[in-house]
């Protein structure tokens, strides 16, 4: 009895890790619990899912938000957008360039009558990016952990996330990067934010923004970003190519892709 409960405890677990298995419990298991989330300033909640066998937490944000402008920071925003929306999108442009292995699975639902997004909880964090730089910790494998962090600003830039703050880059127990809450990007300006510190892109990673296409953006994010985002999308996606590009002439390539 306890080696088939042993099994089936290992069974549920690679079960819950399988993506698509994660998006139809998030669509359809009973939500059983709920509690608000400390952290955030787009009141996020924690949300318990249970479908009889697997229960799981989520992240809901219903954030949908926009005014003329606001001063973040120091700085002021024109046409400013706080929506739950990016982070679908943002998830499923991931997907498109295979990098959904570093974002949770996000989908909307609605809970209480109120559209949302829906995160699947990264299980076994171990730190954010706040408390790694703090207590000065490192990966064992630097390689790895330099990858990773160049893709995720690679692809802050490509979506042009305005809040890429250290509280939304999380690590598990194993140093996997996750990126998470990108409720304040896609916004429409053609330009890079920081392109000065983009200085390396894997070649994986460079040859799918090289083959991103126009359809393949709007078949995923259609319900969600507005052509104009698109268009800003796909602007900043020809800017990127073009710096790794002069980066590559500059440098050599085994200086940049890698």
């Amino acid at each position: 009895m306890a080696l088939l409960l042993a099994a089936t405890a290992v069974d549920t677990a690679a079960q819950a890790r399988d993506k698509a298995f994660q998006r139809e419990f998030m669509l359809n298991a009973e939500i059983v619990k709920a509690e608000r989330i400390g952290k955030g300033v787009t009141e996020p909640w924690r949300l318990t899912l249970s479908d009889g066998t697997v229960t799981h937490d989520v992240g809901f944000q219903s954030v949908n938000e926009r005014r003329d402008q606001a001063r973040l920071g120091g700085r002021v925003e024109l046409g400013f957008t706080d929506a739950y929306r990016y982070n679908i999108a943002a998830y499923q442009v991931s997907g498109l360039l295979g990098l959904d292995d570093m974002m949770p699975m996000t989908v909307e639902r609605r809970w209480r009558t109120t559209p949302g997004a829906m995160t699947w909880w990264v299980d076994d964090v171990m730190m954010d990016e706040a408390a790694r730089l703090a207590d000065r910790r490192w990966a064992d494998d630097l390689d790895v952990f330099n990858r990773q962090y160049a893709r995720m600003q690679v692809f802050a830039e490509l979506v042009y996330d305005t809040d890429r703050n250290h509280g939304n880059i999380l690590y598990d127990a194993d140093w996997n990067l996750w990126m998470i809450d990108f409720s304040r990007a896609f916004r429409i300006w053609e330009e890079l934010q920081a392109p000065a510190g983009l200085n390396r892109c894997d070649a994986d990673l460079l040859g799918a923004l090289g083959d991103l296409t126009r359809d393949q953006v709007e078949q995923q994010v259609g319900p969600y970003l507005t052509g104009g985002e698109v268009d800003a999308l796909m602007a900043r996606r020809d800017l990127l190519v073009l710096h790794f590009e002069e980066l590559i002439a500059e440098r050599g390539e085994a200086a940049v892709v890698r």
